[in-house]
């Protein structure tokens, strides 16, 4: 009886070990971190609950999907979110998980979508996004465990100008199509 219990907590533990998730730490400071936000003046650090922070994350760059929010502080913090420690399903613990930090202005909308609709509009400040990059992620249940990886990766990045965006492509090439046409009558 002894040898079936000692048999059966072995497999719960080996398949808890193959199903551990990564962990990251959400925020941007802290040990070997200090990557503020910031308004498109590039100064002016984003402050208080008006503003939030988006983990996006994947196995690679192409997969990040949203994963948590958090609002940034404000006063001394400002420029500074802190989500805590991360739980990213489907990215095995000490596995690379490739991390984007989305930003936006509630102001424009309670999403990211609505405030980066807001901006493509020609608002200023209504959303930014950092650039992409790895990170290898915490493993709890390790031997031995390590901590939520820390987000070095991350570098400071701005909201955006409000200059809206240049035409499409299928614009540009009308555009084309008509100085061919009228170069085409001088001759």
């Amino acid at each position: 009886m002894n040898k079936t219990i000692v048999t059966t907590l072995m497999s719960v533990l080996a398949s808890v070990a193959v199903y551990a998730q990564g962990t990251v730490n959400f925020a941007n400071a802290g040990t070997g971190l200090n990557a503020p936000s910031y308004l498109s003046d590039g100064v002016t650090k984003l402050a208080g609950n008006t503003f939030m922070a988006e983990l996006l994350a994947g196995a690679d760059a192409a997969s990040l999907t949203a994963r948590v929010t958090a609002p940034y502080l404000s006063g001394g913090g400002a420029g500074i979110f802190n989500g805590g420690a991360v739980t990213l399903t489907s990215i095995a613990g000490g596995a690379p998980a490739f991390i984007q930090i989305r930003a936006w202005n509630t102001a424009y909308g309670a999403t990211y979508a609505l405030a980066q609709a807001a901006g493509a509009a020609g608002q200023a400040d209504a959303f930014g996004f950092s650039n992409i990059f790895s990170v290898t992620t915490g493993n709890p249940s390790g031997q031995p465990p390590t901590s939520p990886a820390v987000l070095v990766g991350l570098t400071s990045f701005n909201l955006n100008t409000g200059i809206v965006p240049e035409p499409s492509t299928f614009a540009l090439a009308g555009l084309g199509a008509a100085a061919l046409l009228l170069f085409r009558r001088r001759r």
